[in-house]
């Protein structure tokens, strides 16, 4: 059966502090892509609608999570000290910023991205599951997530935002 591949772009902010000698360690951000390719077990309804599922059923509740939750959040380390200044300064705006056990890196965010992805398509009921997930940080940097997650990508933040099919992108409340 074909494979499914749709593509949604959005700005984001982040900052490192693993390395703090690098210009990552500045907030900054990029504009990014996230590309998904989906596949099937299922077979197409010939003659029929000649599809398994519909784009808009299949990327409906991905789009509008990344478009409503991803687009111009905030990503930030959980040990970042940026965190208590906007719970003490700003926690009106706590649900835009995107946590990480760790860095906020775009390998990180793109593993948590495919588990957000499978937790939706399984709440979904859909006959579909990833098989590539292409996270662009800048037009020459991407990182490849493929068809399954190994145990340690798995257990990374088990149970947290990026397990849920919904719209949070922290565990801050």
């Amino acid at each position: 059966m074909p494979q499914i591949r749709f593509t949604r772009r959005f700005s984001m902010a982040h900052r490192l502090l693993s390395d703090p000698a690098s210009r990552c360690a500045v907030p900054h951000g990029h504009n990014e892509f996230v590309h998904v390719t989906l596949a099937t077990g299922e077979t197409m309804d010939f003659g029929g609608s000649n599809y398994v599922a519909s784009f808009e059923t299949l990327k409906g509740r991905w789009h509008g999570f990344i478009d409503r939750a991803v687009d111009h959040a905030f990503q930030l380390n959980a040990a970042d000290p940026m965190l208590d200044w906007f719970r003490q300064t700003e926690p009106h705006r706590l649900g835009r910023l995107m946590v990480f056990d760790g860095d906020p890196t775009t390998e990180a965010f793109a593993i948590a991205l495919r588990r957000k992805l499978d937790a939706i398509l399984i709440d979904d009921g859909s006959p579909f599951h990833c098989v590539e997930l292409i996270l662009e940080e800048t037009p020459t940097n991407s990182v490849i997530i493929g068809a399954t997650l190994d145990p340690a990508e798995r257990a990374w933040g088990a149970g947290s935002w990026m397990d849920r099919p919904d719209l949070s992108i922290n565990d801050l409340t």
